[in-house]
Order: C-alpha cells, then structure tokens, then sequence
C-alpha cells in the first residue's frame, strides 16, 4: 500500500492534484505538455449545472470529512480530509499508514512516512489550486471537458488549459440535497484514483495550526498534537 502511494505521490507532486487526494494532490514528473483540448459543446442545462457547481464550491469555507481511496489496482485506505478556502487543506491517512498532505497557502507537502521524507510543490502547479483558490470558477484557466447528470448524480470533469496532460479532475455531487461526494483524478499515465467523501462536515472551526507542515517526531504520526 505504502509503495502504491508513494509513487503516485512521486507522479503527481509536481503536475497534478487529487491522486489519492492524498497522493492525487501532488505531482512529481511532470508529463510533456499535450495541446489544450476543446471546451464541451455544453448545453444550456449543462450551463447550469456548472453555475451550481460554482455556486456551491464558493460557498464552502471550512470541511471535514472522513475519506475512503481507492487506488487504480483497486486498493483502498481511509482518512481525514480537513479544508479551510481559500489555500489550505490536510489529508491523513488512518493507521498503519503515517502519511499526510497539508497546503499551508502557498505550498502541498507530502510527507512519506515509511521512508520519513518530505516533498513539495507549489500549490498552483498542482490540480488541488482549482478547490484551494479564493474564487472557483469552471472556465478561463480550467476546461470542462464533460458534464453528465444521471438520476441523484451529477459530475463534471476539467483539465487545466495551459497542460491538460496533468490529468483529468471529475467531481462527483450528490443531487439531494447538492453536495460533494468524491472525486476522481485519471493521471497523466492513465491511472485512475478515487477519493470517497462519508459524512462530510461544513462550517468547521479548525487550530491554524492543523494547516502547517511539521515533520514528525519519531514515533508519532502527523506532526501535530492528535
């Protein structure tokens, strides 16, 4: 499990965001530019739809969440997602795995902690900018490439203009009432990983603190007081 992390870390820390949104936010190497693709030809519901989205997005300040990953060869690991828009965001991962993914407003920092080595990317080279940024907006410098809406679903899928060979951003809502439920990221290889919301919280009040990488301590997880 630990080495399926780490090299989907090691492959989106430096281009990408969500591969295991835990790993899916980062990307490491980044894939030759492929030529931006063309936006859907969307309709006027799908329109709508993307203002919700919007809508929606811009509405969340603060989540927590417990997460359920599924890797691309179908294995899963569970976790605590925390977010605080605009710039920060946790994600760790339950026992036995330490590893964790904080952005602090500035940086994503990845921290392996098997191997107890720290890497690192600006958060506007990474897919996870799209949800970090102060104003989400579904067009300029991302592409909607589909929206589909099936009975109780909705997803829209976007890459970035400048580089969509970073990989493909499908985020999945509930209709009813509308929220967040997962997200799945397809890498610059092909590889799929999925990210599962269970219970997500709103409107959470969060120590400034939870949001700053801090190496830790032998023998204790997270670097922070847990």
């Amino acid at each position: 499990m630990t080495i399926v992390l780490r090299r989907l870390s090691a492959a989106l820390l430096s281009a990408t965001l969500l591969a295991p949104l835990p790993a899916a936010l980062l990307s490491v190497t980044a894939p030759a530019a492929a030529a931006a693709p063309a936006p859907a030809a969307l309709s006027a519901q799908d329109q709508a739809t993307i203002a919700k989205v919007e809508e929606y997005m811009n509405g969340i300040t603060t989540m927590q969440s417990k997460f359920l990953q599924v890797a691309p060869n179908g294995r899963q690991a569970t976790g605590t997602f925390y977010l605080s828009r605009p710039g920060r965001m946790r994600l760790e991962y339950d026992r036995p795995l330490k590893d964790f993914i904080v952005a602090d407003g500035s940086f994503i920092f990845y921290w392996d902690g098997e191997m107890r080595q720290q890497s690192s990317a600006p958060i506007g080279s990474t897919l996870a900018d799209f949800i970090l940024r102060k104003t989400i907006r579904l067009s300029g410098d991302v592409i909607v490439t589909d929206v589909f809406s099936a009975p109780g679903v909705i997803e829209v899928s976007l890459v970035e203009t400048k580089d969509p060979g970073k990989g493909t951003l499908t985020l999945v809502f509930e209709d009813r009432p509308f929220q967040l439920r997962k997200w799945r990221v397809l890498d610059a290889q092909g590889l799929t990983t999925e990210v599962a919301l269970l219970n997500p919280r709103t409107d959470v009040a969060f120590d400034r603190d939870l949001f700053y990488f801090k190496e830790p301590q032998r023998g204790s997880d997270f670097g922070r007081n847990n």
